[in-house]
């Protein structure tokens, strides 16, 4: 096994793919790549320093430390929209393609069997998988949605860089076996509760401010086909340096 080596991790999942009949599946999967691809080229990260796994119906992507996050971040929230929008404009409805995306970071090794290791990327996966990512995709109309780990809303994010607006994310806290895990997740949550309440039948409204924080809690470890349940957890897949085509 290699030593580990800190990378930017970023990925990508097709909502319902599993639906979809063989001849769907392999559509989306070329335009799925079409658009990693091309999100990736403009955020500036060349080929050679990317590298990818393939989980049918979703894309890993290890990228070196050299590549900038703030812009890879700017691009997620402003191109890779962009291009899935030119994409489902003209596919019919029934073939639209939306995606659960997770930018995140970490130490990860390669094994002698070509599997990735790491509890950081075992970390971005159940981003990946967790009810509220999913839930936000099935309640907007938009089609992607992105969810940045906690290093990377605190080490990027909130620096506020050009084009990636702190405010416009909210906290998600997602619980496993071994403990909870906090993100950040793109958008509004879906309600919001008033800071003070209405008055009622008994008497006036409670003025004094509420101390809710804008957090989403769910509950959970199952990480399903995009990954393993254990910290432990080997993934492994096919990975090349880019240029090698599927």
């Amino acid at each position: 096994m290699t030593d580990p080596v800190y990378r930017t991790i970023l990925l990508f999942d097709i909502e319902q793919f599993g639906k979809r009949d063989n001849v769907e599946q392999a559509y989306l999967r070329r335009i799925l790549y079409d658009v990693v691809d091309a999100t990736l080229l403009t955020a500036g990260v060349d080929e050679t320093s990317r590298l990818r796994a393939d989980r049918g119906d979703s894309v890993m992507e290890l990228i070196d430390t050299h590549a900038s996050v703030p812009t890879l971040a700017k691009t997620l929230l402003t191109e890779t929209p962009a291009l899935l929008h030119s994409k489902n404009r003209l596919i019919a409805e029934s073939t639209r393609m939306r995606l659960r995306i997770v930018l995140s970071a970490g130490y990860v090794a390669v094994d002698d069997l070509g599997g990735w290791v790491g509890r950081d990327l075992n970390h971005a996966v159940r981003l990946l998988d967790c009810a509220p990512l999913k839930d936000a995709l099935k309640d907007r109309g938009d089609d992607c949605v992105l969810c940045a780990s906690d290093g990377v809303y605190q080490g990027v994010v909130r620096n506020g860089h050009l084009g990636v607006r702190p405010e416009d994310f909210h906290r998600i806290t997602v619980e496993t076996k071994e403990g909870p895990t906090v993100a950040w997740l793109h958008g509004a949550p879906a309600s919001r509760e008033p800071d003070f309440p209405t008055a009622d039948a008994d008497g006036p409204a409670d003025r004094t401010p509420s101390t809710q924080h804008n957090t989403t809690r769910t509950k959970g470890d199952h990480i399903g086909q995009s990954g393993g349940v254990s910290a432990s957890h080997t993934y492994n897949v096919d990975s090349a340096r880019r240029g090698e085509r599927r």
